[in-house]
């Protein structure tokens, strides 16, 4: 059955939960892996939420990284030159009335800007309340830039916000708090779409924004043939980019909805399962 599927000429990886394991690395085995892919031809592109400045110095140097998919398909980039190749972001109009709605709420908030990442000062102190891997909390401790009020600093600047992505703080009960009314609040506007990264989080960006449409721009731009791609992730933010690649890989780890809608299921990002697939694939 796995002789079925095409030649490989573009793997779209996802980060956290996929290429990444709990402590923020690539593997051994799927470096190797990687370099392997390069040597023979394959384009190798990172497809992550986030955005472009809080991509891990680890994936940047991985050996023939030059593009990548950014926050869920907003942004794509050319590395060498920080060049943005394609953008669909959120207008001020459109992003900051949501946002002034959220901050009546105690929830951790992030904006992707030009491929930076911006947050409320009120956050900062609370980001180690997230129920999320530690590399994760220092990873958003390292590459936020914080501001007093998020929104006026969207109007004032006049900004395009490629994607916002909100967390909430845990309870004894083990339900988050906010979360299912701030769900139904981002269900009330029609022009974002939104959906769970992982961490039990909640991320918007313009409507129709995906990894999927950011690998078809990206493709079209390389002269790539999307029936010769591959696509590995975990969450429902990949699931789009598993059913537009030709061959669409869910980790070990991945969410039964994700699994369900792949093409294959490779080991988990602990057990380097990209390296797994790169090998079944594209080598």
């Amino acid at each position: 059955m796995l002789q079925s599927f095409p030649l490989v000429r573009l793997a779209a990886l996802d980060l956290d939960g996929t290429l990444l394991n709990r402590n923020n690395e690539v593997t051994l085995a799927t470096r190797q892996a990687i370099a392997r892919a390069v040597e023979h031809g394959v384009v190798v592109v990172p497809a992550t939420g986030r955005p472009l400045a809080s991509l891990p110095p680890v994936v940047a140097k991985l050996p023939g990284i030059r593009y990548a998919i950014t926050s869920n398909g907003a942004a794509v980039y050319h590395l060498p030159d920080r060049l943005c190749i394609h953008e669909s972001a959120m207008e001020p109009a459109l992003v900051c009335p949501i946002i002034e709605e959220l901050q009546k709420k105690s929830i951790h908030m992030d904006a992707f800007i030009n491929g930076d990442g911006f947050s409320q000062r009120s956050c900062e102190g609370k980001i180690d309340c997230l129920d999320m891997p530690t590399s994760i909390k220092r990873y958003i401790h390292r590459t936020r830039t914080f501001t007093d009020d998020l929104a006026a600093y969207i109007r004032v600047h006049n900004l395009n916000v490629q994607k916002m992505t909100l967390n909430f703080y845990p309870q004894e009960d083990g339900t988050f708090l906010y979360r299912d009314e701030v769900m139904q609040i981002l269900s009330e506007h029609p022009e974002i779409t939104f959906l769970s990264g992982g961490y039990h989080n909640l991320e918007f960006t313009r409507a129709g924004v995906t990894k999927g449409n950011g690998l078809t721009l990206l493709c079209s731009h390389l002269g790539v043939d999307i029936e010769e791609t591959l696509a590995c992730g975990d969450t429902q933010n990949d699931i789009d980019i598993l059913k537009t690649a030709a061959i669409g890989v869910a980790m070990e780890n991945a969410l039964p909805e994700v699994k369900e809608i792949a093409d294959f299921v490779t080991r988990s990002n602990e057990n380097s399962g990209v390296a797994h697939a790169i090998h079944t694939f594209a080598l």
